[in-house]
């Protein structure tokens, strides 16, 4: 897992835009360890309060750049795969701002994520 989050860390998506997938995929797995460490994380890189407040209701709010509301559709429906999968237009509203390239980065960061708050929920992990 440090492996793949090393990995994860060097792609071409911005540091906010990582820690937006972060903290949404882990509102959606209701990953508290996670939620913490990575809206601490994004407050440091000068995401604000507000737009973190809201993050769960981005669909409707304007704080959220389109290119950033593409990579949150996209992240929830990784995240909630089991519900129908990565619809054809989620991935379609992703191409028109992202390469596909870039589009894989999206999901492999939520893949990530969505492990580290499977490990994290499932062994009880405590809030520092």
């Amino acid at each position: 897992m440090y492996g793949l989050s090393a990995s994860v860390s060097q792609l071409s998506i911005t540091p906010i835009q990582k820690e937006l997938i972060k903290i949404r995929a882990s509102q959606l797995n209701q990953c508290a360890f996670c939620l913490n460490m990575h809206t601490r994380d994004a407050l440091k890189l000068g995401e604000t309060p507000q737009r973190i407040f809201l993050l769960n209701a981005w669909k409707e709010t304007n704080l959220f750049t389109p290119e950033e509301k593409a990579i949150l559709a996209l992240t929830e429906e990784v995240t909630l795969i089991h519900q129908h999968g990565v619809s054809d237009a989620t991935y379609q509203q992703a191409e028109q701002f992202f390469s596909p390239e870039t589009i894989a980065e999206i999901i492999m960061s939520a893949v990530v994520i969505n492990a580290w708050n499977r490990i994290a929920v499932s062994t009880n992990l405590p809030i520092d």
